[in-house]
């Protein structure tokens, strides 16, 4: 597989409006911050900021943030729940998810969740717009045209995002990633971060 290779201008700009629009955004969202750290703390038991090891641009390893939505351990508790897995490929999703907390399933539907990734964003592991990195776990189970995600930084938001998450395949995912891939410009990332709002509105395929 081909891919095309934007010039270093398109990787300077992109570099500039992440860590301009991300910034405004940190600051823009900083009530949120606070409204969701209190309601996690108050509910629940442990950490307000999940941490978690993912898959980023030439397969290097980062440490993701988001705001906690599930128990403390849900990780180890993975397997008993394996075959309640909804989702084909390495990914590993369930709707009901018995792992995920009141306020997390809120956190979830309006991706409040996401934004302590604007810190990743800001730090240069991640971008605004980008494939969304697997969990180092399901990533060492990608295989064939999907290690083509990780030639480009991950993002916070991307075609798949916009296009119905977690109602799309597997396949469909990679499909999306790899058109972005192709296709990338600094037009493509406005016009995704453009819907990125009415997709996060309508909480579409969020679980």
């Amino acid at each position: 597989m081909i891919l095309p290779v934007p010039g270093r201008l398109y990787g300077l700009a992109k570099r500039l409006v992440d860590i301009a629009l991300g910034s405004v955004l940190l600051v823009l969202a900083m009530p949120l911050w606070v409204l969701a750290a209190a309601a996690i703390k108050l509910t629940s038991r442990g950490p307000v900021i999940f941490r978690q090891r993912r898959i980023g641009q030439n397969g290097q390893a980062f440490t993701m943030y988001k705001f906690r939505s599930m128990v403390v351990g849900a990780e180890g508790g993975r397997d008993e729940l394996a075959d309640r897995n909804e989702k084909d490929g390495p990914v590993f999703k369930i709707r009901e998810d018995p792992r995920i907390t009141a306020v997390g399933r809120i956190l979830r539907r309006t991706s409040i969740d996401e934004l302590p990734q604007l810190l990743n964003v800001l730090r240069g592991q991640m971008s605004l717009v980008g494939p969304r990195p697997l969990w180092v776990h399901e990533a060492a189970k990608a295989n064939g045209r999907a290690r083509w995600r990780t030639v480009v930084k991950p993002g916070l938001t991307c075609l798949w995002q916009i296009s119905g998450r977690s109602e799309l395949s597997y396949e469909q995912w990679v499909d999306l990633d790899l058109y972005y891939i192709q296709h990338r410009s600094l037009f493509l990332d406005l016009m995704i971060l453009i819907q990125t709002i009415p997709a996060v509105l309508s909480a579409r395929g969020a679980y």
